[in-house]
């Protein structure tokens, strides 16, 4: 049987194994598969290489460049996966299990991509949240800005999702304009290793955007500076060790860890048996406890269920696991394949040791179990483990210890305040799960554990459809959780992107803050369009480009007319008595909405032209009453403008309706489609 050489990605070189390379052995046969490590990796060429070729170059990206980049990465990944399938199979992991890792791992790009376009601009500079006023008229102002860090971000992997693992930390930290150096778990490097050759083979980033180290990584942590980032995935031992690196430390280098942790289910008082919520409750603590054999960082390693239903939830559960076919993960009915190897086997066993001194195993016996189409003794496998633990009060080891495998632990509540405790003593986990039909159960967990989790998984009769599962983190949710779990945070949407750059404060006038953010400010200066900005192309719109509108007055007879033909006959516009005693009325006044409508015509151009579609309006605020005999002018101004497609672009426009004595009287953002 040959043995693949496994290589690394170097300064745009691949470099096969060398000095320092180990074994990986298949964890369906125990058999020696391939080899990777090399000691002898130029880090500092890499370091190099990323921070001054991969990053200026994705820095003159804009944010939309990079999107479509990742749509494209993640459609050719899409159309090679089955060679990713194929070959990783020996990691243990099932074909579901592949669909989780690989197809989960290229969902998360096209989300990112998509987030990218929908909600990002297409340029260089980020505005991150609203304008301040820093002084009374306007003329000096305030806006939080994010750009791209100027170094690399380092991403050490665990091996339990070697393309999901990547992916996502890969897909926001391109996003925000970073070169990545990816380093997965040697165990599975080689099936991380196809993924970067097909994302290479693309020609689809720029150059030193990625690289990949198989083994280890040498003193490249010794050689990292203020501007670049260390994202890691694994144990809290090795969280610690590498966060305690005196140059990161020195450096203040940022460093996000996704560590242990012990997840709790609860199943809320109303799940009893019978209904719904208790049938859900023990398919997703199966799932989670057989998916990946167990080897995921968001599975239920405590399930917390009601004193008196610890007995029922035993037994369904231990019925269900009895059902869990285990064996070469190859054949189609295996349903749980092996562990990642015979130390995470040997390991797994020795955590359930530690549990079982507290609690007694009521499910799963890892000498005698039966494993379909393959040799126990050579792979990696193991049955699905349960316990109990009938005093958690007192235990300790069963809150601490995490057997990175099919191992789970029941223990009983006795008011949901009990349970709430009994989940918090976990010290920080990446998720928890209530299952229940009763919403204050919902509230009540969320409100006293919620400090405790990174995300909170809520199912029931009316979700359960829908639901993706406890275990499934989502990219457009955080994916990180505190204490124990690491206190990282990683993916949540834009958000994530953030992580890969820096947040400045940026001070001066309306005009400064409109030329950096490319959105015109108001205040800033206007500029008089060539004609009606309604005939003009999306292309051929500027930002800040103006039109004042010619004035209006607004009589009794149109305010009874809009009334009677809307049907909205609210009294602050019908009866004057009434309205003067609103103490925010003079008297009558004319509808907001009528206000928007006459301003719509005031400014529309009616003409077929490059106007496609009013899409909507945002941050509507009325601030003034116009009363009968008062007249309205508006001022349109283009405040931004964002791409969609090869054929439109959206236009922001910023829209003030204003008085006889120039006083405002309502604000808004008009959103349309306008053709290229």
């Amino acid at each position: 049987m040959s043995i693949q050489k496994i290589s690394s990605f170097a300064a745009g070189e691949w470099i096969a194994p060398g000095a320092g390379a180990r074994d990986i052995a298949s964890a369906i046969t125990g058999d020696v598969i391939a080899s990777a490590g090399n000691s002898a990796l130029d880090v500092q060429a890499m370091l190099d290489h990323a921070r001054e070729v991969g990053g200026p170059a994705l820095r003159a990206m804009t944010f939309h460049d990079r999107a479509r980049m990742l749509k494209a990465l993640g459609q050719h990944l899409n159309a090679n996966k089955q060679a990713l399938y194929d070959i990783s199979f020996d990691t243990g992991a099932t074909q579901s299990d592949h669909m989780i890792d690989i197809d989960g791992g290229i969902g998360t790009m096209f989300v990112f991509a998509a987030k990218g376009r929908r909600e990002m601009p297409d340029d260089h500079v980020f505005l991150d949240g609203e304008l301040e006023q820093l002084g009374r008229t306007g003329t000096f102002m305030g806006q939080h800005i994010c750009t791209p860090l100027h170094g690399v971000a380092v991403h050490i992997n665990a091996f339990n999702f070697p393309v999901w693992g990547m992916l996502e930390k890969l897909a926001p930290t391109l996003l925000a304009g970073v070169p990545a150096i990816v380093k997965p778990a040697t165990n599975s490097c080689y099936v991380t290793e196809l993924a970067v050759r097909l994302i290479l083979e693309s020609g689809l980033l720029p150059e030193g955007a990625l690289q990949f180290v198989a083994g280890g990584l040498g003193d490249m942590l010794d050689r990292l500076g203020m501007q670049d980032v260390v994202s890691f995935t694994g144990s809290a031992d090795t969280a610690l060790m590498l966060r305690s690196n005196r140059t990161i430390l020195e450096n203040s280098v940022r460093f996000v860890a996704e560590q242990d942790s012990l997840n709790a289910s609860i199943l809320g008082p109303d799940a009893v048996p019978g209904t719904p919520e208790f049938d859900l409750f023990v398919k997703e603590v199966s799932r989670e406890m057989t998916a990946k054999a167990g080897q995921k960082c968001t599975a239920i390693r405590r399930i917390i269920a009601p004193e008196s239903q610890v007995e029922a939830v035993i037994e369904a559960l231990s019925a269900r696991l009895a059902k869990t076919v285990i064996g070469d993960p190859r054949l189609e009915g295996t349903r749980m394949g092996a562990l990642v190897s015979i130390q995470q086997k040997q390991d797994v066993l020795a955590k359930a040791a530690l549990i079982g001194s507290e609690a007694e195993r009521v499910f799963g016996d890892p000498e005698n179990f039966e494993v379909v189409g393959a040799d126990a003794a050579k792979g990696a496998f193991l049955p699905p483990m349960l316990f109990h633990c009938a005093d958690p009060d007192t235990a300790q080891r069963v809150h601490d210890t995490e057997a990175f495998g099919p191992v789970s632990t029941v223990m009983g509540y006795r008011d949901l305040d009990h349970a709430i405790e009994i989940a918090k003593r976990g010290q920080g986990s990446l998720v928890a799960s209530v299952i229940t039909h009763d919403p204050s159960v919902a509230r009540a967990v969320a409100i006293g554990a919620g400090a405790y989790h990174g995300r909170i998984y809520i199912n029931d009769r009316t979700s359960m459809k829908e639901s993706t599962g406890h275990g499934s983190p989502l990219p457009h949710l955080v994916h990180g959780g505190p204490g124990r779990a690491g206190g990282g945070e990683e993916m949540g949407g834009v958000r994530g992107v953030k992580h890969y750059m820096q947040r400045t404060a940026i001070q001066g006038s309306p005009d400064m803050l409109s030329a950096i953010g490319k959105q015109w400010v108001p205040g800033a200066a206007e500029i008089e369009g060539p004609a009606h900005p309604f005939t003009r192309k999306f292309g051929e719109l500027a930002i800040g480009e103006t039109l004042h509108s010619a004035s209006r007055v607004v009589t009794l007879e149109d305010i009874e007319h809009f009334a009677t033909f809307t049907g909205d006959t609210f009294y602050a516009h019908m009866d004057d008595a009434a309205a003067k005693r609103n103490p925010f009325f003079p008297g009558r006044v004319a509808h907001g909405y009528l206000l928007l409508s006459f301003a719509a015509g005031l400014f529309v151009e009616p003409n077929e032209g490059p106007v496609l579609a009013n899409t909507g309006l945002d941050n509507l605020r009325f601030m003034k009453p116009v009363s009968a005999g008062d007249s309205i002018k508006v001022r349109l101004t283009v405040k931004h403008k964002t791409p969609r497609n090869e054929e439109y672009g959206e236009v922001r426009w910023h829209v003030t309706l204003t008085n006889q004595d120039d006083e405002k009287v309502a604000e808004y953002e008009l959103l349309t489609m306008n053709a290229f």
